[in-house]
């Protein structure tokens, strides 16, 4: 889930940070969303870097939790109703 390279020293003088230009900067992805479908069903989950679950106390966790339970919920939904506007169901015989 985490994907990193060493560490980079501003150099480009940039405010924020982020030097672009240096190919050593760290990449790491800390919270995951993925949503797929298979036909008309979606699935959505969520996923935490293994040291940030870690990191969390109890009570942090658990609203951590419960905040991605509705994310994934806002994400699913969405999904869902964009593609059903794309692909609606064919007309069928009752």
């Amino acid at each position: 889930m985490a994907r990193a390279t060493p560490p980079s020293r501003q150099t480009n003088g940039n405010p924020s940070g982020e030097n672009t230009a240096d190919p050593t900067a760290w990449d790491v992805e800390l919270l995951r969303v993925l949503v797929s479908r298979k036909g008309t069903q979606v699935d959505a989950q969520w996923a935490i870097h293994p040291q940030l679950k870690h990191d969390l106390l109890p009570d942090e966790w658990k609203e951590v939790t419960d905040l991605m339970s509705k994310v994934t919920v806002i994400v699913g939904n969405r999904f869902s109703e964009v593609l059903s506007n794309v692909e609606p169901d064919p007309p069928g015989h009752a």
